[in-house]
């Protein structure tokens, strides 16, 4: 077993292409025809709700001209789109850790780490997924874990337009808002060098038994 993660940047791609990526790659991983692999993307403005969504959490404000995907992940609705890196690591948990709690701590963990290279501090709140700067959202996560082999993911907001993010609640919470690197550091980010700041901090948290 490889001591690193395989990478596979998909680019920009299209959601409903990228989803059924992941389902035929999630049944090659079960059956050990293909190594755990952290997918990356970017993809065209979409809303998804996972399976236990409030649907009124898409607004009447919402742009009519984005798709919406009904997902089997966990929890509520969020936003992809441009300048968005959304991970989707499809990896065999029982060679880590048989954890759905570890899971989800350590791919908060893995965008922390990122972050801090970048001089940005990234928190947890207490009772909530995901990761914040002060109180407002830049990572957000949802997963969907099938015989300990995992879909979906986190999405970290880099040159995010988080105009997006008026039209829906985003992960149903009310009280807070979101943010982006490019917002924090003034300036485009180059996505390239954060995907491989968190490729490091990945292989870092995930180590084979």
């Amino acid at each position: 077993m490889s001591a690193t993660i395989h990478i596979e940047d998909l680019g920009m791609k299209d959601y409903q292409a990228t989803w059924n990526l992941q389902k035929d790659y999630h049944k090659k991983v079960l059956l050990g025809d293909k190594p755990d692999t952290l997918f990356f993307v970017e993809h065209e403005p979409v809303y998804t709700l996972g399976k236990n969504a409030d649907n009124n959490h898409l607004l009447q404000s919402a742009k009519k001209n984005i798709k919406v995907f009904n997902i089997e992940r966990g929890g509520d609705i969020t936003f992809h789109g441009p300048g968005q890196i959304v991970g989707y690591p499809i990896i065999d948990l029982k060679r880590y850790n048989k954890s759905v709690s570890w899971y989800m701590r350590s791919l908060e963990k893995v965008l922390i780490d990122t972050l801090s290279t970048f001089n940005i501090v990234g928190k947890i709140k207490e009772g909530l997924t995901g990761v914040w700067v002060g109180d407002e959202k830049i990572g957000a996560q949802g997963v969907r874990i099938s015989r300990w082999v995992t879909m979906h993911g986190f999405a970290l907001n880099v040159n995010t337009d988080l105009t997006y993010f008026d039209g829906i609640i985003p992960c149903g919470i009310f009280e807070y808002g979101v943010t982006s690197m490019e917002k924090i550091l003034g300036e485009k980010q180059n996505i390239s060098l954060i995907k491989n700041r968190i490729t490091q901090s990945f292989n870092y948290r995930f180590k084979v038994k």
